[in-house]
């Protein structure tokens, strides 16, 4: 079985740090954005990541490059 270390990986790196800087500015919309718009950043900017991680795990490159897509889509849904 292949390993993976995600924490190796600089793109799941980056979506930690993307990640972060998502929920400063988030932090920093009013209240009322909070709720809807807020929430669904913050999740969506964790998928990223956590698809990457996720990936790695499984044994097969076409079962992480199933997850490293899911992470894609994730990352145009935060773009958006």
């Amino acid at each position: 079985m292949k390993t993976r270390n995600f924490r190796e990986y600089k793109v799941w790196q980056d979506a930690v740090e993307y990640a972060t800087k998502v929920y400063e500015v988030t932090s920093k919309l009013p209240w009322f954005e909070k709720k809807g718009l807020c929430d669904q950043l913050q999740r969506a900017v964790v998928s990223i990541s956590s698809n990457i991680a996720e990936g790695a795990g499984h044994s097969t490159d076409s079962d992480f490059a199933h997850f490293l897509y899911m992470a894609l889509g994730s990352a145009n849904e935060v773009n958006s």
